[in-house]
């Protein structure tokens, strides 16, 4: 974990690519079912880590996926998706393309950037 407040938590998913999860801490099953304060509080960490992505790490494509088949708590991902990762175009769940020939700067000095954005009042 990179964030949390007393609303939601940022997570690492470990891959070839970088790639962060959202949760919030209140155990909802539907972003419909946030109130607008954990609303609002997704949509700054989720702009923030995009915004942060695309000048890091320069992506072809920024994905943001909310899915919750396995996990039935709100979360959503961003991934900073590259021609050259294993499964562009398909999603990272889908057939993989290639083998990666991804040559990236470092996650842990991208994670602490998140983490110090973050943690700015907003």
């Amino acid at each position: 974990m990179i964030y949390e407040n007393n609303l939601i938590r940022v997570e690492i998913e470990k891959s070839e690519i970088p790639w962060l999860k959202v949760f919030t801490q209140e155990a909802l099953k539907e972003f419909s079912q946030c109130n607008n304060e954990t609303k609002m509080e997704i949509l700054r960490a989720l702009d923030i880590i995009e915004k942060e992505m695309i000048s890091y790490f320069n992506p072809e494509k920024i994905n943001i996926a909310s899915f919750g088949n396995y996990v039935p708590h709100v979360h959503f991902h961003i991934m900073a998706r590259f021609k050259e990762d294993s499964f562009f175009p398909e999603p990272m769940w889908g057939k993989m393309q290639r083998e990666s020939k991804l040559n990236l700067k470092e996650f842990k000095e991208f994670y602490k950037i998140v983490k110090e954005k973050l943690n700015q009042p907003s």
